[in-house]
């Protein structure tokens, strides 16, 4: 199947929707504390996206029952909330897809609740610095294995592992489109980049080994050695020059920074 090239037209309705998920993001860092639930999150999340008039893409997806998926310590993805309490000291990362204008729009983060551990802190850095290595590789006539070997390579170097087999995506009126973005990877291999592409780079990074298991609820996805996981998220399409980053945040993320730096910002 041929990768859709999106067009101009195309690429407006996705920085709209885009930056509806970049804003409701960022009111959940400003809202995150602990003693509330996932399920809170999850309530913020659906408030705020229905109150910009848009849907929350996770809410029905193959069955899956909320708006956001909340992943805490050792989940690496998928986590459903519900009544588990966040707790001083745990990481969770908070991922988001609206819908609106007929196009969908999907960012992530990782935010420190209170003090931290200094590997909580470690795995949080490295997980952000990957996504923004892996941005950086993006152009036209560049390789999607570019993105994965800059990620692992890097990742590595830093104690930490890359999960192979959950990769990024492409994205537009569907929510999980070709291609496939693996965050590890041969630098030179793989699809071209085509200006028009749209998809996410969403690395998960483990401080353990990237092994992982299925919980028993069919989508919570945890570390099999129950080490600490971390992630970050940006839509963005390619450009003849480079790439633009289509999950923008106007502002920088409370409960995020780790060392002042904001690296996921929409210019890096």
């Amino acid at each position: 199947m041929a990768i859709e090239l999106k067009t101009p037209r195309d690429l407006e309705a996705m920085r709209v929707v885009g930056r509806m998920a970049a804003e409701t993001l960022s009111l959940v860092g400003e809202r995150l504390r602990a003693d509330m639930t996932t399920d809170d999150i999850d309530a913020i999340v659906r408030a705020d996206t229905l109150a910009r008039g848009a849907t929350c893409s996770t809410l029905g997806y193959h069955g899956f029952t909320r708006s956001c998926c909340t992943s805490i310590n050792e989940v690496i993805c998928h986590g459903i909330p519900g009544p588990r309490v966040v707790a001083t000291g745990d990481i969770i990362n908070v991922d988001i897809t609206s819908f609106y204008g007929g196009f969908h729009g999907d960012t992530s983060a990782t935010f420190l609740v209170g003090p931290v551990s200094a590997e909580a802190r470690h795995i949080t850095e490295v997980a952000r610095h990957c996504l923004a290595l892996g941005i950086a590789q993006v152009r036209e006539d560049a390789r999607i294995g570019d993105i994965g070997a800059a990620i692992q390579q890097y990742a590595e170097a830093q104690g930490c592992s890359v999960v192979r087999d959950i990769v990024g995506h492409g994205i537009g009126r569907k929510f999980h489109t070709e291609p496939d973005v693996p965050h590890v990877g041969r630098k030179g291999h793989g699809v071209r980049l085509k200006a028009g592409m749209v998809f996410t780079i969403e690395p998960m990074v483990n401080l353990g080994g990237h092994q992982y298991r299925e919980l028993d609820d069919g989508w919570t996805i945890v570390t099999k050695d129950g080490s600490l996981s971390a992630q970050f998220e940006h839509t963005l399409v390619v450009t003849k020059e480079g790439c633009e980053i289509l999950t923008p945040r106007s502002r920088p993320l409370v409960n995020s920074e780790v060392f002042g730096v904001d690296v996921a910002l929409g210019a890096g």
